[in-house]
């Protein structure tokens, strides 16, 4: 019997790139620094969501092992849900866009419409 254990692979949550690692603890520290604008306690906002302080203190803290409901339920408590309205809006998804669109076709198919008139 192999008694040897596999190794662990890194994950998101263990083991971000670093863009994602920034962008969690810069979007922790914008959430922290609107919570502390609003004179409201780390007890405060885990009361609304439903959480503990730990999670609230992690999320402002950019913990990527934290789940995207806590900083989504962060972000409603503070009334900010709003501005979530544009990440990975197809509308704004230029690369998106430019690839979609180099799949249509050129020309159309199917039978030409009669002409009525």
């Amino acid at each position: 019997m192999n008694t040897e254990r596999m190794p662990t692979r890194a994950t998101i949550s263990t083991s971000p790139p670093s863009e994602v690692s920034d962008i969690l603890r810069r979007l922790g520290g914008n959430l922290r620094t609107a919570r502390l604008r609003r004179r409201l306690r780390i007890q405060d906002i885990a009361d609304r969501i439903g959480a503990s302080r730990s999670t609230v203190t992690n999320v402002e803290n950019g913990r990527p092992g934290v789940s995207g409901a806590a900083y989504f339920g962060v972000l409603w408590s503070l009334g900010l849900l709003a501005d979530a309205n544009h990440l990975a809006d197809p509308d704004r998804d230029e690369e998106g866009k430019m690839r979609d669109s180099a799949r249509l076709p050129t020309r159309a198919r199917g039978r030409p419409l009669r002409d009525d008139s």
